[in-house]
């Protein structure tokens, strides 16, 4: 008899098969049981009839503790009412491991709760679309780079400099000598993107951030393309394609994650349209200044208020162009029009979510970059390597970086960027 995935069960429906899951829940009326079982892949019903199976297997799952482990046998068939649309008609349950007082019940937890047993809670079928919602955007992800010629580059996570200063990074002592976790990949990026012409990288990064926000996290996984002879203009369209390409697949291969999370497919498919509407930063600010935020002048970085203000004015993602260079990183390109501004975009994503991706022109010039260095205190030591790049063979590049989970959060459609990651790392939380 043929093992197969709840996912799977469309493909049989009217075959005898086992399936080998956990009991998520269950509830009984008079001479029928029903059986929430979840396999890692979904989760459906579990029907078992008394007069079918016999007063042996009845009482068996009557008996039944939720996250019980079990191997079903039983029929597949269609269940119309259901968001899945299937369920298994049961013959024979057979017990693999009991469970007993599992501490995540059906009725309501308090966030605290329910993060200390994090280890448990991904369980939850909540938790598990979530999940699989951004499992696919990372496959997704592999896709897209894959299939336009980028090598992917494994850059250090231990780093002896800080490309954005170190004040938000995690210092640990290297045999004696000072290192941090590293909180970007990009210089190396650029580095192999002048051997490669386009690299990317897909891992964790790190920011000593004492924030306590819904869109915060010290620990989250960073994309990041950096690519040869590219400008601004062309990064700018490879990251729309890029995000829009997600949000296709994710529509496409998680209908039922998006239906138990109550997602709005039609919204999310109206950010699959191309292209996303850009502003200055120039332009942001008055826009902001003239509807309500007084507060804010030139040069002041965005805020939460004003990100979600300035996405939800055009109702999709937006590119906020051309950065005060005071505000910039010291690798940003200058404007070659403009003194005090970089060639710098940031995406915001509409409903509140805030900044997804960040991204600039980088500057070549080594006299350049030298004086930058200077007036940013920085050691020249640390980057004499990346310097090189300006000996040996400089051309126009750029490149940008996403943030995963606040991206999961946003594509979910779910509040806290804590529930995208599957063991979140905040400020004082590092348990389980």
């Amino acid at each position: 008899m043929e093992r197969i995935r709840i996912i799977d069960s469309k493909k049989h429906v009217g075959e005898v098969v086992t399936i080998a899951g956990w009991i998520a829940n269950k509830r009984s009326s008079g001479k029928i049981a029903f059986l929430q079982i979840r396999d890692g892949s979904a989760f459906f019903q579990g029907v078992v009839v008394k007069n079918e199976v016999g007063e042996e297997v009845f009482d068996l799952a009557k008996s039944l503790n939720q996250e019980t482990s079990v191997i079903i046998t039983g029929e597949i068939r269609e269940d119309t009412r259901s968001k899945f649309g299937y369920e298994i008609g049961v013959q024979g349950i057979e017990v693999v491991g009991e469970s007993h007082d599992y501490p995540i019940t059906p009725k309501e937890h308090g966030t605290d709760f329910l993060m200390d047993h994090r280890h448990l809670w991904l369980r939850s079928s909540r938790q598990h679309a979530i999940m699989q919602i951004r499992n696919e955007m990372i496959r997704a992800t592999y896709e897209f780079f894959n299939t336009r010629g980028f090598i992917k580059i494994d850059p250090p996570i231990l780093t002896s400099s800080a490309p954005e200063g170190t004040t938000e990074l995690f210092h640990t002592d290297y045999f004696g000598e000072e290192a941090y976790l590293s909180q970007t990949g990009q210089l190396y990026l650029e580095a192999a993107a002048m051997a490669f012409g386009k690299v990317f990288s897909f891992g964790p990064t790190f920011r000593a951030e004492k924030s306590k926000t819904r869109r915060h996290l010290t620990e989250f996984w960073m994309m990041e393309p950096e690519m040869a002879f590219v400008k601004h203009d062309e990064s700018l369209e490879i990251q729309e394609q890029y995000v829009a390409f997600m949000i296709e697949c994710v529509l496409e291969n998680c209908d039922y994650a998006l239906d138990v999370l109550g997602r709005d497919k039609d919204l999310l498919k109206s950010y699959t349209e191309l292209p996303y509407p850009r502003i200055s930063y120039d332009d942001a600010v008055t826009l902001l200044q003239e509807n309500g935020f007084e507060d804010i002048e030139w040069d002041d970085d965005f805020g939460s208020p004003h990100e979600t203000f300035i996405a939800n004015h055009f109702s999709k993602p937006v590119f906020i162009l051309n950065f005060p260079k005071s505000m910039s990183p010291f690798y940003m390109k200058p404007h070659p029009d403009r003194d005090d501004v970089v060639i710098r975009a940031d995406m915001i994503a509409p409903e509140g979510y805030g900044e997804i991706i960040g991204g600039s022109e980088r500057a070549i010039g080594y006299d350049y970059l030298m004086e930058q260095l200077e007036k940013d205190q920085l050691n020249y030591d640390d980057y004499a390597w990346y310097l090189d790049l300006n000996k040996y063979g400089p051309v126009p590049h750029s490149g940008f970086g996403l943030g995963l989970e606040r991206a999961v959060t946003w594509v979910s459609g779910i509040e806290h960027v804590r529930e995208a990651s599957p063991f979140p790392r905040l400020l004082h939380r590092i348990y389980p």
